[in-house]
């Protein structure tokens, strides 16, 4: 068992935190939020994420697992402590680091034994080296600084912890790496290595990672586009070159662009650190142009099928999350949906089943956008649907209702959802992404 300190309670942080409990280590979480801590205290998850309310429930219950806003009472015994940090980008994709060095100013007074201080918020190269030397300032006891990118994907976080692809150490001594090997030990073996490199290596990994798979997806959605001029099947051609064992199947489904948290931020901040060496990555900049072009394609669509004019029409929305089984709206497509609609005169119902009370915080003032209890709702009045997230539960819709609930059988579809025999069988006016029209 070792003694971990998570400082930060953000997505990150609270995963790690409660799942380091769950492998059967003492864990305390900090963050300056009163309200947040104490919500916590009292048995509440601040964030959706499957899985993880139970594992937070049990590890409070057990003694693992505990709260506070104070840094000093969070250090005392620390064996580990993880910097679970924002690091939001500037406009220039530079990641903001004034809250990773100003936890690294704080703890070197109160390191009392040999820490090992770990950054797990992502983070640009050569980060390492600046907490290192913002601790050594304050300090004379032994620590070290070591690189440990996270690889959760929202949604699949608790199983993609507790049964990591890899887990990456960067690192420059042979301590820290035992260390943060007992550290991981049980959820490690052959199959799900520990990858151990050094820390600029460390940091430039996860950046790399994330920045392949949105360019990933953002080929696939330029293969959808070309595959409506053509008149080719984007599915098929998903299978045929995701069967590819080079390729894969995972990343290869076309629709409205990447969004959330990481992949928008990470490509940025990768585009930024090759610059500042004087590197241009102009590949990189073409994906956010893509991507950026991407989101708005169903809008186009629509706009073109109404022949320009919006005015006084209102569409179902389903979906509003960045993807399905999480509350994050962060970069998500649907609000550019909401923007351009609404601001061309269109009016919005929009429905999503865990990020409403974020859209409802950030989006309230908008006079044409209505959220609604369910998706049947959403539909009422509506002259077609809207699908941008691709949540279970729309997927099994009843066509026929929907069919009655909409003014006209029209669906604009941004996740392939549906098949097309189901909407040619049921009379929709269909279109989706990279596939053929189906008209009644």
């Amino acid at each position: 068992m070792k003694r971990v300190t998570v400082v930060g309670t953000g997505y990150v942080g609270l995963v790690t935190g409660t799942c380091f409990a769950e492998l059967g280590n003492d864990v305390t979480c900090v963050d300056i939020d009163e309200q947040k801590i104490a919500r916590m205290k009292e048995g509440q998850v601040p964030i959706y994420e499957p899985g993880l309310e139970a594992l937070f429930a049990r590890n409070i219950e057990e003694g693992r697992l505990s709260f506070t806003t104070s840094l000093p009472d969070a250090m005392q015994g620390a064996e580990i402590v993880f910097l679970a940090l924002p690091t939001p980008p500037g406009e220039d994709g530079s990641a903001d680091l004034s809250y990773v060095l100003g936890v690294a100013d704080q703890l070197g007074p109160l390191l009392k034994d040999y820490a090992v201080v770990v950054d797990k918020s992502t983070v640009p190269v050569g980060t390492a080296e600046q907490v290192r030397d913002r601790i050594a300032a304050n300090t004379q006891v032994a620590f070290d600084v070591v690189s440990n990118p996270e690889f959760l994907r929202e949604g699949f976080a608790v199983e993609d912890f507790m049964k990591p692809g890899r887990v990456v150490i960067g690192a420059g001594s042979q301590r820290a790496c035992d260390v943060m090997g007992e550290l991981y030990e049980p959820i490690t073996d052959e199959t799900h290595p520990i990858l151990y490199m050094n820390e600029r290596s460390a940091e430039l990994t996860k950046y790399a990672a994330n920045s392949f798979l949105a360019m990933k997806i953002t080929f696939m959605n330029q293969i959808a586009n070309l595959c409506e001029y053509v008149g080719a099947d984007v599915d098929a051609v998903r299978r045929g070159v995701g069967s590819d064992d080079r390729i894969g199947h995972r990343f290869l489904y076309p629709g409205i662009g990447y969004g959330g948290s990481c992949f928008p931020k990470d490509v940025m901040a990768l585009i930024h650190t090759a610059n500042e060496f004087g590197y241009d990555f102009d590949l990189l900049k073409t994906v956010i142009e893509r991507n950026h072009d991407q989101q708005k394609v169903l809008v186009q669509k629509i706009v073109k099928y109404y022949g320009g004019d919006l005015s006084g029409k209102t569409f179902a929305l389903w979906g509003l999350a960045f993807k399905p089984d999480t509350d994050d709206i962060r970069e998500a497509p649907a609000l550019l949906i909401v923007k351009e609609l609404t601001k061309l005169g269109a009016k919005v119902q929009a429905f999503d089943p865990e990020a409403m009370e974020n859209v409802r915080r950030q989006f309230g003032d908008n006079p044409g956008l209505t959220l609604v209890d369910d998706e049947m709702t959403a539909l009422e009045g509506a002259d077609a649907l809207l699908v941008a997230t691709e949540w279970k539960q729309f997927r099994g819709a009843d066509l026929v209702a929907v069919k009655n609930a909409l003014k006209q059988p029209v669906v604009f579809d941004g996740r392939n959802i549906f098949e097309l025999e189901d909407m040619q069988q049921a009379g929709f006016y269909y279109e989706s992404i990279g596939r053929s029209i189906i008209k009644p």
